[in-house]
């Protein structure tokens, strides 16, 4: 299974190829070796580990929500005016 590791901004930092048997606790032991970092809190506080399958879940969740949410600019609906050319 592909476990990916991701920083603050939900970019993929950097991923790999394990065992599906060793879950995502198994997969953040293997990131915070890469990262040497001895101390759990720690590595939490910088990066998220998950599934490929679970980071695109929720990074096409989180786009969507920037793309609909309360700062989404409909253009089309002030330019109503000058959009038909046969008008």
């Amino acid at each position: 299974m592909k476990y990916v590791l991701v920083n603050k901004f939900d970019e993929i930092v950097t991923s790999a190829y394990l065992s599906s048997d060793i879950g995502v606790s198994g997969a953040t032991t293997y990131f915070q070796g890469i990262k040497q970092m001895e101390d759990r809190d720690a590595f939490n506080k910088l990066w998220r580990v998950m599934t490929m399958k679970d980071w695109d879940t929720e990074f096409k969740n989180n786009l969507n929500d920037r793309q609909l949410g309360k700062r989404k600019y409909e253009w089309w609906k002030d330019d109503e005016d000058y959009l038909d050319i046969d008008k």
